[in-house]
């Protein structure tokens, strides 16, 4: 499964000294996007930093936030049904959040079990909606939405340079401090980040760094630190079960949507077996039925050229030419010649019509006073006739092979042909 993480700017926040319009800097949009890419969600396959548009394609899009655009609440889970466990959330959380409840987008964490500690994550609703809207504005569907970091046990402690590098050699890092009580980004400038982290850190604790804070990081601890890029962290925090897409900023999954992931789903590698297995399907499926017409078609043709052939054994001086146009029409013309040359009137002739019809006709009728015959088809005058007379009369014909049908005060017979029509 083809992955890629993409880092969400940090957002940008207001300052007295900044010159900056209050909208530009209270988004990050526009920007470049950092990201990395893995086939597996294990091993980094490629990273860099474009626009929204030229990000790579992937089968799943993570976007993970900076830590300092998550802040972290602990509190007992409410008891609440899921269609009103946010404002169940706001309720607990109402006094320790800075921003008005529906500015601020919460998360509760995975595997959270109401009547029990769990922790909240609380993001700038605006803020997070916008971006995730500048995403998929261009084509980048977000599926998941990650901290960096979030409360863990045993600690960690990450490393990274940030924009500012003035005052001193650390004056330009952050410590990103995770642990059972939450998260806070601090400088190491000053007494605040010795205060906030024990002395010695806890049996466990995991200490990285960028390459390009690894100097400050190891003259801070008096210790040797892992090396982590951004891109390597940004893959770790992919690797985690968070995801901040909840509640009003859950996926939708339905019309057009759905149907647009159901196909971005059926393009991805894992589902490249099913793919083939489908292709060859429709390509046996098709040569099956190509097979099966061809086999028709030769039945069909074995069939027409055996009657050919018994047509043209019978009646030899017929051209050849006439039995292919029509070998049924030449049998039928060459047997009633034949019956006409011996003097035997055939089915559809005057007499056996005339002898049909006298052993149907209804005894309290009177003899016909008016008949033509052409082409095998006999009116009769039947004026008068009741429904009772007409059905007996044609129920009689029928099962001899008569068809009889009724056209005012005359009755026409005919033979019936195969499949009951005349």
């Amino acid at each position: 499964m083809s992955i890629v993480v993409v880092q969400i700017p940090e957002r940008r926040r207001l300052s007295a000294r900044s010159g900056a319009a209050p909208e530009a800097a209270a988004s990050g949009l526009g920007t470049d996007y950092a990201y990395v890419t893995s086939n597996d969600g294990l091993v980094i396959t490629g990273q860099g930093e474009c626009g929204a548009a030229l990000l790579p394609k992937a089968s799943t899009v993570v976007a993970m936030l900076a830590d300092t655009d998550v802040s972290w609440h602990r509190i007992t889970l409410p008891k609440a049904p899921a269609a009103r466990l946010r404002a169940a959330l706001v309720g607990v959380l109402e006094e320790a959040l800075l921003d008005d409840a529906e500015e601020v987008h919460l998360a509760v964490a995975p595997g959270a079990t109401a009547g029990q500690p769990t922790w909240v994550a609380a993001v700038d609703r605006r803020w997070l909606r916008a971006e995730i809207a500048a995403l998929e504005k261009s084509n980048v569907f977000v599926d998941r939405v990650v901290p960096a970091s979030w409360p863990d046990d045993p600690p960690s402690g990450h490393f990274a340079e940030t924009s500012a590098v003035t005052g001193g050699p650390d004056q330009g890092v952050l410590l990103h401090w995770a642990h059972a009580n939450g998260v806070a980004s601090i400088r190491l400038q000053g007494g605040l980040a010795r205060a906030l982290v024990p002395r010695p850190a806890p049996a466990g604790t995991r200490w990285s760094a960028t390459p390009g804070a690894v100097g400050a990081a190891e003259q801070w601890l008096g210790m040797p630190v892992n090396v982590m890029s951004r891109a390597e962290r940004a893959m770790q925090a992919a690797r985690s079960l968070w995801d901040l897409r909840q509640f009003d900023l859950a996926q939708r999954t339905r019309g057009s949507r759905a149907l647009r992931d159901g196909l971005r789903k059926f393009a991805s590698p894992q589902w490249r077996p099913v793919r083939w297995g489908l292709a060859a399907l429709v390509v046996a499926h098709i040569a099956g039925l190509n097979l099966w017409a061809w086999h028709q078609r030769s039945l069909i043709e074995a069939r027409q050229k055996s009657i050919q052939a018994a047509v043209k054994a019978a009646f030899p001086r017929v051209s050849e030419i006439d039995i292919q146009r029509d070998a049924a029409a030449v049998m039928q013309r060459e047997v009633q010649a034949l019956r006409t040359l011996s003097g035997k009137p055939g089915d559809t002739d005057l007499e056996p019509m005339l002898l049909a019809a006298a052993s149907a006709w209804p005894a309290d009728r009177p003899p016909v006073d008016m008949l033509r015959y052409e082409s095998g088809r006999l009116t009769l005058s039947a004026p008068g006739w009741s429904e009772q007379q007409l059905g007996q009369f044609r129920s009689l014909l029928q099962p001899a092979g008569w068809n009889v049908e009724s056209n005012g005060a005359q009755l026409v017979m005919s033979r019936a042909r195969p499949g009951g029509r005349s």
